[in-house]
C-alpha cells in the first residue's frame, strides 16, 4: 500500500472495493426453483426502469468500486428494456466486470443484445440451466440454437451454469409457511453461504444480500410468521451514511441476520422449475 493510499484509508476517503454488486431489473420470474434464494418462485413482479436504476446507480458509483457488477433477477429478460442496462452499468462503473445471469427462455426478445454485449470486452452473459429433465432439456433446445448462432455472429461470451447441481435449502416451507432456519450459528451460514459477497443495489440502498433485500417483498404478499421479525428490521446501507459507516459495511462478515439461513449445507434434488409449486402438488397427488 502506498503512503498516500495508507492516508486515504485513515481518513476514511479510499473508496472500498465490493467484490460483486447485484441489481434485479425484474423481481418476476418463469421458472419456480424451489427455495430460491431471491424468492423468485413466489410469483412476485415488477421491474426497475432505467431512470430509476440510473439514479440508484448515480448514488454509489462515486463512493463505491465494483469488481463485478451482475445484472438478474427474478428473470432480467422480461424486462423489456434489458439491453439498456449494459451501457448503465458501465457508464456508473467503467472498470467493472459485468455480467447477465439468465434462465435464457425470454433471450429472443432482445435481439440488439448479443451486439451489445460484444461491443464490451468484460461482459458476459450466464445461461442458468436448473434442471436436467428431457422435459426441461427440451424446452431449451430454441435457447441453445439462439446461443450458439450469437456465438457464431456476434462472438458473445457465453458461460452456461448447471445451477441445479448442488442445490440447497435456503429456508423451509414456501408462502405463508415460509420459515428462517434456527441453527443459532450466524458465523457459520456466513461462511458456507454461496452469496455471502452479492450485495444487492435495491431501492437506492446496498443491502447485505438477496435474502434480506427481497424479503420485504415477501412480507408484503405473505402473512410471514413472527419468527421472521429480527430478520424484516434489518436496515441497509443508506446513501447518507459516512465514510466510516460505508467502510465498516464493506468489512462486515457474519452478523445476526446470517442465522435466518442455514448453519450447514442442505442439499436436496430441485423438482422441475417449469411447473409451479401446486402444479407439482397435483402431481404427487396423481
Amino acid at each position: 500500500m502506498t503512503i498516500l493510499s495508507r492516508v486515504r484509508s485513515l481518513l476514511g476517503g479510499e473508496r472500498p472495493v465490493f467484490r460483486r454488486l447485484e441489481l434485479h431489473v425484474a423481481h418476476g420470474c418463469n421458472l419456480s426453483c424451489e427455495s430460491c434464494s431471491h424468492y423468485s418462485n413466489h410469483a412476485h413482479s415488477g421491474t426497475v426502469s432505467l431512470d430509476e436504476a440510473d439514479r440508484w446507480m448515480g448514488l454509489w458509483s462515486r463512493r463505491v468500486s465494483v469488481k463485478r457488477f451482475t445484472l438478474l433477477g427474478g428473470e432480467p429478460s422480461i424486462h423489456p428494456q434489458l439491453p439498456g442496462f449494459v451501457g448503465l452499468v458501465r457508464r456508473h462503473w467503467p472498470r467493472a466486470s459485468m455480467e447477465i445471469v439468465s434462465n435464457g427462455f425470454f433471450l429472443h426478445r432482445h435481439p440488439t443484445l448479443p451486439a451489445i454485449l460484444a461491443a464490451d470486452p468484460d461482459a458476459r452473459l450466464i445461461v442458468s440451466v436448473h434442471h436436467d429433465s428431457e422435459e426441461y432439456r427440451e424446452r431449451l433446445k430454441p435457447v441453445f440454437d439462439l446461443l450458439e448462432a450469437w456465438r457464431r455472429d456476434h462472438k458473445v461470451l457465453i458461460e452456461l451454469r448447471p445451477s441445479d447441481k448442488n442445490w440447497t435449502r435456503r429456508y423451509e416451507g414456501f408462502g405463508n409457511a415460509m420459515a428462517p432456519f434456527d441453527d443459532g450459528d450466524p458465523r457459520s451460514s456466513w461462511e458456507i453461504c454461496p452469496a455471502r459477497h452479492c450485495k444487492q443495489l435495491h431501492d437506492g440502498q446496498i443491502w447485505k444480500c438477496a435474502p434480506l433485500a427481497y424479503l420485504p417483498m415477501q412480507k408484503g404478499k405473505y402473512r410471514l410468521s413472527e419468527k421472521w421479525d429480527p430478520y424484516l428490521a434489518y436496515r441497509p446501507l443508506d446513501p447518507g451514511c459516512s465514510n466510516a459507516e460505508l467502510q465498516a459495511f464493506a468489512a462486515l462478515e457474519d452478523e445476526a441476520a446470517c442465522g435466518m439461513c442455514p448453519a450447514k449445507q442442505r442439499f436436496f434434488e430441485l423438482p422441475n422449475p417449469l411447473r409451479r409449486p401446486k402444479d407439482r402438488a397435483s402431481a404427487a397427488v396423481a
